[in-house]
């Protein structure tokens, strides 16, 4: 069989299960996920953050995460994004004098990174091992290494590019934030929540993180309100000055919503939060990827296609001959 008349039959085989894929694509989009009722999560608020990254420490700690250098000397641990090291980040936007926080222009702000626990979360859906599973009850996405094969589809699967790899081990794992779902059985709340001063994270339920959320937006810029330390529920609280929000919750919907929310002065995008559609990826896709290779029946087809097409070429060179 000739090279271009091989290219040819493979291109045309490809072409066809794409068009086809397009057109039940929408037929096999199932019900989007919803969260459970004891689903839990964390509420971070940028307009309180000061950006004094104990949350990063402290994850690092309970979670027995080494330390990651990023200057020259190598004398602190001093990471600057998520990384198979850093479940947990707090980074920082500044535009132009950078003077006053809580400003899109002439101003700054803080943002954290981690693991968002999607609602219907495409990690999970994605990974053809269960290695990536979201908890029943709690709600929170967990990883199980035993389980993974090292195909990392969970990392091209996941729109908040969330879980690494660590290339830098013989035996390596995905790692992303869990929600320390370790200490929780213990009574003990994630690291993060624990340790941050201010309030600027909070751990809860979702469904009271949400009315949290909602009330603040509420508020009056400039008045002053008692904000929670550590839990929503929290009796301890801090009085601040309320910032000028942005009306809108972050992972209240994007991509068919998230356990962790967040509430800023500056816009998300601006943060570095991608823009996303409300429905969830996952919900669009799952049901056309589990069809298509279940029991790897389409990648077979489609080799079987290609064979066919070769040995009936072979067949038509050799008959003319």
């Amino acid at each position: 069989m000739k090279r271009r008349e091989f290219l040819k039959s493979a291109a045309s085989a490809v072409g066809t299960g794409i068009l086809l894929a397009s057109d039940v694509k929408s037929a096999l989009a199932r019900e989007p996920k919803k969260d459970s009722e004891n689903a839990v999560g964390l509420l971070y608020d940028s307009t309180t953050c000061i950006g004094c990254k104990a949350c990063v420490w402290a994850c690092k700690e309970a979670n027995g995460m080494p330390p990651e250098h990023s200057s020259p000397d190598q004398l602190w641990d001093d990471p600057v994004d998520l990384s198979s090291k850093t479940l947990n980040i707090i980074k920082m936007y500044k535009t132009g004098t950078g003077l006053e926080k809580n400003r899109e222009n002439d101003g700054f702000s803080f943002v954290k990174r981690q693991c968002m626990h999607c609602t219907d979360p495409g990690c999970v859906s994605a990974c053809p091992v269960s290695a990536m599973t979201k908890n029943p009850d709690t709600g929170i996405v967990e990883y199980n290494k035993d389980r993974c094969i090292g195909c990392r589809y969970c990392q091209v699967a996941c729109p908040y590019n969330v879980p690494k790899f660590e290339w830098d081990k013989a035996i390596p794992q995905i790692r992303k934030c869990e929600l320390c779902r370790h200490r929780l059985p213990e009574g003990k709340i994630p690291a993060c929540a624990e340790a941050c001063p201010t309030g600027a994270t909070l751990f809860g339920k979702k469904k009271d993180l949400l009315a949290e959320a909602r009330k603040r937006l509420e508020l009056p810029t400039g008045s002053t309100y008692e904000y929670p330390i550590n839990v929503v529920e929290a009796s301890y609280r801090l009085p601040q000055e309320v910032a000028p929000y942005v009306s809108h919750i972050y992972g209240e919907r994007e991509a068919g919503g998230t356990q962790c929310l967040m509430l800023s002065a500056v816009p998300h995008d601006k943060l570095g939060m991608p823009k996303l559609p409300e429905y969830s990826y996952a919900g669009q896709t799952e049901n056309l990827q589990h069809t298509l290779y279940r029991g790897m029946i389409a990648p077979g087809a489609l080799f079987a296609g290609l064979l066919y097409a070769a040995y009936r070429t072979t067949k038509k060179e050799g008959d003319h001959e």
